[in-house]
């Protein structure tokens, strides 16, 4: 029933059968400092914006988290208003779940995080650590270096020598890239998951190549001693010829048929969005490129090295359906593979099965939020009033407030935005985007404030209007910018305690699981040969 659960009644629903979104309702650094293992991010700042792509059915059970502050009241609240009929939340919270003695987890896409753990201790995907890399590259030993993360992050840093080819691409392009099938191919990330999962999935995709992932990725290279590599940029990702493009859609099928992946067609894929009583989701994990290009109507784009890596940011409600749309199958079939092992049910839809792709899938709920508007005043009349007295409430994120904001402003976030403006009555401007301001501008006139209005512009804007900008690097506090997660947020950036923090973190999540999460993954056989002892 709606409303309040306890504990244990709360960690029985997150693990019953049946569909259910477990959503953690806090800001993103309280998130990520202590969690329920299947929780969700869904901030309440946010939450009307980003709840109806994660749970896209009004009926499915909801189950909010907290800090037993209110919050989840709220937010069930604002799921009702949208039409949700099934809220529930943690009588208490995360403090209340760990009273209990169950887990909260650091960190962000524990799942899918864990699941590249699992693969490691019970695949036991070949690696090799730096040293050996580095001995191969001195000695010029043939081999192939992969960067199996998207291009923006290969553009931060990389390990020398690396190409970049993201995790779901190395093995749809490998006829394009690889011209042998003896070479040994390397795939490396920052850290460990995409390193495991992207060879894991080229062993799937029978790659005959001795296939590798660099242990420990970048960090683990910086931890060595040795300089990464920053500043290059990706080149396109290389089109396939006829042949490649055969030779991926072979693997393709070698690989549904293997791991029993159902590839459907149109006609199936509208029998599945008519059924009401289960979650569907329709999702393109090809590239951008070819998203923009061409794609169904309703389909999502959520590239399979990230959907793969962070599933928690497309797919909301645990067990659900799930749908790939690709064009050879196989970077679907992979993800399906993987989806699965993290207690999805998936299917694959080819594009030449998918029928008019300008037609919309009837019974498929994709509701784009549609927030209403604030109206807008100049920056320059909006630093005017507040130097009257007038509250100028800063709702972006509390990094760019503390890099850059408009003298006057004063940062504050929507659970605690009652608190910052306090008894006014008269104007009230708000900075951010249109859908942040509208939600808490929403709030506010619920609270009898109806004068409200977002300031219009951004940074670059006001500087060039030449209004007097203000950097303050400590405020607001750490401990009031609940929106930024300071978990090692600087292991990329020369901070090595951080860096071994946070790779001892991801070893260390299997451990930590208790038998019902641990219980959540439906991992298959190995498809690596067996090692020597």
């Amino acid at each position: 029933m709606p409303g309040p659960l306890s504990p244990a009644a709360a960690k029985a629903l997150a693990h019953s059968a049946g569909e259910v979104a477990m959503l953690d309702v806090r800001e993103h650094g309280q998130y990520g400092e202590g969690h329920p293992f299947l929780a969700v991010p869904c901030p309440f700042s946010r939450l009307e914006l980003v709840a109806p792509a994660l749970v896209p059915r009004f009926d499915v059970p909801i189950l909010l988290v907290d800090d037993g502050d209110g919050i989840a009241q709220r937010s069930a609240a604002a799921l009702g208003r949208l039409g949700y009929a099934d809220v529930s939340w943690i009588e208490g919270g995360a403090p209340a779940w760990q009273a209990s003695g169950y887990t909260l987890f650091q960190g962000v896409n524990l799942p899918s995080k864990t699941l590249g753990e699992l693969l490691e201790e019970r695949w036991h995907v070949p690696q090799i650590d730096g040293d050996t890399l580095e001995r191969w590259q001195r000695d010029g030993r043939p081999h192939h270096l992969f960067d199996g993360r998207p291009a923006s992050e290969f553009a931060k840093m990389t390990i020398p020598g690396a190409r970049s080819m993201p995790n779901g691409e190395l093995p749809h392009r490998f006829a394009t890239l690889v011209k042998d099938g003896t070479t040994p191919v390397v795939v490396h990330c920052a850290g460990r998951t995409r390193s495991l999962v992207g060879a894991a999935g080229l062993a799937l995709a029978g790659i005959a190549n001795p296939i590798y992932a660099l242990e420990n990725g970048t960090q683990g290279w910086t931890l060595s001693g040795r300089a990464l590599r920053h500043g290059q940029s990706a080149p396109p990702l290389a089109r396939l010829d006829d042949a490649a493009f055969a030779a991926s859609a072979a693997r393709a099928a070698n690989a549904l048929e293997r791991h029993a992946i159902p590839r459907i067609d149109r006609a199936e894929l509208l029998r599945l969005a008519e059924d009401q009583t289960r979650t569907l989701y329709l999702l393109d994990v090809r590239s951008a490129e070819e998203h923009r290009r061409e794609t169904l109507e309703d389909a999502v784009h959520a590239p399979a090295v990230q959907l793969v890596q962070a599933t928690d940011q497309w797919i909301g409600v645990r067990r659900a359906r799930v749908v790939l749309l690709d064009d050879t199958g196989l970077r679907g079939a992979l993800t399906a593979i993987f989806l699965r092992a993290l207690g999805y049910e998936t299917h694959v839809l080819q594009i030449a099965d998918a029928g008019d792709l300008s037609q919309a899938v009837p019974g498929l709920d994709v509701r784009e939020p549609k927030p209403s508007s604030v109206p807008e005043i100049d920056a320059g009349a909006a630093v005017a009033l507040a130097l009257d007295g007038a509250p100028l409430i800063d709702l972006r994120s509390s990094a760019d407030y503390r890099s850059a904001h408009l003298e006057g402003a004063i940062w504050s976030i929507r659970p605690r935005l009652t608190d910052a403006v306090g008894p006014a009555t008269g104007a009230l401007m708000l900075i951010g985007d249109a859908g942040t301001v509208a939600l808490a501008a929403s709030d506010l006139a619920a609270a009898g404030l109806t004068d409200l209005h977002r300031v219009a512009g951004d940074v670059a804007d006001w500087r060039r209007a030449g209004l007097p900008l203000a950097s303050t690097p400590d405020q607001p506090s750490d401990g009031e910018a609940i929106d930024y997660l300071f978990f090692v947020h600087d292991r990329h950036d020369g901070n090595l305690e951080a860096a071994r923090r946070y790779l001892a973190w991801e070893k260390g999540l299997v451990a930590r699981l208790d038998e019902a999460e641990a219980a959540e993954y439906r991992i298959g056989p190995s498809p690596f040969p067996p090692q020597p002892a």
